[in-house]
């Protein structure tokens, strides 16, 4: 008998949780037969992590969810069902497979334009304002860190930073993802070629050690970044990172509906300073989730301010 088989069988059919109420109707493919256990899933994912399974991405959840069929012993989707949703191991299961929806693929430097602009405009005008409130150090959340890259990246520039631009100003870098095994890969801050391929030699040489085929993140740039896992949705936790100068969220929010977003944005209002910017990717924006956040624009990126913030606190130009 698998690890949750005896469990499952306690929760054919029904729907646990309310996962399903989640989910915008319009969005719901009937469910019968086969596929209402898949169903099951997609909502309960969403209601867990507000990651929403569109019905054209109902195969590559089904092929997620094979794969830790097989770890478990699992047979049937029903079954596995049960192992999401009764205990003893719903909860590990189920951080199981956000693992394997939620891996992504992300490299050093890897926006260019976007920390150019942070190098050159956001960080200088989030020091113009600490000089006034003497407020220390600067406080940076990657939100959706996966692998640690994009943290690490940021870490080194503000390395290279501290004494012309920071003003003596120390830095910290919290760093979160929902993807246990990309927290863990970041701890250890081992990368091969595919993460490294754009490092300049400056950085590859300052800040790094080769171990075996792989460069491994020196100790001082480690130090200035702590890893956690963090649910976005998780209104509890999220009220504990307060004080943000600078919060970045990078292709993370395209997984969210707008439901989701909102949620999310509305704890990133509430946890970033007067002063502070808010970071997405390229393809990512506000547009009919947020009025709380104005749009501004610089030579190389955007940004988001909040909106009762005063124009002349804008981001002053290089």
């Amino acid at each position: 008998m698998s690890a949750c088989s005896k469990s499952s069988t306690q929760v054919r059919g029904k729907p646990v949780m309310g996962a399903t109420s989640s989910v915008p109707h319009a969005t719901r493919p009937i469910a019968n037969g086969r596929s209402e256990p898949l169903i099951h899933i997609r909502d309960l994912i969403y209601k867990t992590a507000g990651i929403f399974q569109a019905n054209n991405k109902l195969q590559l959840l089904e092929r997620h969810c094979n794969k830790r069929m097989k770890a478990l012993g699992v047979s049937t989707l029903r079954d596995y069902y049960g192992c999401l949703t009764v205990d003893p191991i719903r909860q590990a299961e189920m951080a199981s497979l956000l693992n394997e929806i939620t891996v992504g693929e992300t490299f050093f430097f890897r926006n260019r334009p976007q920390l150019d602009a942070i190098r050159k405009i956001v960080l200088p005008t989030i020091i113009d304002a600490k000089l006034k409130t003497s407020q220390s150090p600067v406080r940076i959340w990657c939100a959706g860190c996966s692998t640690g890259e994009e943290a690490f990246t940021l870490s080194m520039m503000l390395l290279d930073e501290t004494q012309e631009t920071l003003k003596g100003y120390g830095a910290e870098i919290i760093a979160t993802d929902l993807n246990d095994g990309a927290i863990a890969h970041a701890k250890a801050g081992c990368y091969g070629d595919r993460s490294t391929r754009t490092l300049e030699p400056h950085f590859r040489n300052k800040y790094f050690n080769i171990s075996g085929d792989k460069l491994q993140v020196k100790p001082e740039v480690q130090a200035n970044v702590s890893f956690s896992r963090l649910n976005l949705l998780d209104d509890s936790r999220m009220l504990l990172a307060k004080g943000m100068d600078l919060i970045l969220c990078c292709n993370v929010l395209i997984y969210f509906d707008a439901t989701s977003k909102k949620r999310v944005i509305q704890h990133f209002y509430r946890n970033l300073l007067p002063h502070g910017y808010l970071l997405l990717g390229r393809s990512e924006s506000l547009f009919g989730i947020s009025e709380d956040f104005r749009l501004v624009h610089m030579p190389s990126a955007t940004a988001y301010v909040k909106s009762g913030r005063d124009k002349a606190d804008s981001p002053r130009q290089p």
